[in-house]
């Protein structure tokens, strides 16, 4: 992609459209991993110092915006209680709406 540089009348400061185009769409990555994170089901690939997580096992997520924002995810563990865990843990999982209804049906 090629950028290009445009006045900001507003200080006279050259700004360059490339660097803001790549700031946003980093922003965008981020915010859209914590929305897929906060969908209704994850699976676990690492469990690191949690003995409550099990690797390859799907946690129902329960909504939490501040921690999403320092990088944690709010899911419902072995234990039955919902705790916070690092978002890097979990994958978001997308399911046929049958095994979604059956599981939430099931909790």
């Amino acid at each position: 992609m090629v950028g290009y540089a445009q006045w900001n009348y507003t200080g006279m400061k050259l700004r360059n459209r490339k660097e803001e185009a790549e700031d946003q769409t980093l922003s965008r990555l981020k915010a859209m991993k914590r929305s897929k994170l906060s969908g209704k089901f994850v699976i676990c690939i690492r469990n690191e110092e949690c003995e409550d997580l099990e690797p390859r096992k799907l946690y129902r997520v329960l909504p939490d915006e501040a921690a999403a924002a320092d990088g944690y995810i709010r899911v419902i563990d072995e234990s039955g209680e919902d705790y916070l865990y690092p978002q890097d843990y979990f994958l978001p999982i997308e399911l046929p709406k049958a095994a979604e209804k059956a599981l939430l049906s099931a909790a």
